[in-house]
């Protein structure tokens, strides 16, 4: 195993019951409470519209984490992108690969491998059920381009496909 340098820089602050990355706050919880809660909306709301709240929630952590950092460390946007991947990974998401980052096109492409998401809903979906990494990384782009953008899974291992692999462009 390697190292995974976001644990040693978690801060714990008893008093509030928080923990604390670049004092930014963050929780642990199992991937199976966020499935069960998309599921359960899914059944209420239709498969569609409960993507889409769980991709709202995930956009609104990716556009203030990406401009979060982007400040905090004086990066680039790929070099916010290519920390924001690591990241993923580092925080348990799964590992994400930088497939395409085009500032000039306002086109990223990301495949995720071992998703905890897609792992959690269990094999056999017919569509993308990863709604959270799409989000946060719509979030991220919409940020980074200064633009609505369009985010789409058009892989998912939930769907028997080997990763989850996600696209985001601007919205034309």
């Amino acid at each position: 195993m390697s190292a995974n340098p976001i644990l040693g820089e978690l801060i714990y602050d008893g008093t509030a019951g928080a923990l604390l990355y670049q004092e930014v706050r963050y929780l642990l919880i199992r991937p199976e409470t966020l499935i069960a809660f998309q599921k359960e909306a899914e059944a209420r709301l239709g498969i569609e519209a409960a993507g889409e709240l769980m991709y709202a929630g995930g956009f609104t952590g990716g556009r203030l984490s990406g401009q979060r950092f982007r400040q905090a460390h004086a990066l680039s946007a790929v070099e916010a992108v290519a920390f924001m991947c690591r990241m993923g990974g580092q925080i348990g998401w799964g590992r994400f690969d930088l497939i395409e980052f085009d500032e000039q096109a306002r086109r990223l492409r990301v495949e995720v491998h071992r998703s905890p998401f897609a792992f959690a809903y269990g094999s056999g979906s017919t569509t993308g059920v990863c709604h959270l990494i799409r989000g946060v990384l719509g979030g991220l782009a919409g940020g980074l381009f200064g633009a609505e953008v369009q985010a789409v899974e058009a892989e998912c291992a939930a769907r028997g496909d080997p990763a989850c692999r996600f696209e985001v462009s601007v919205r034309e």
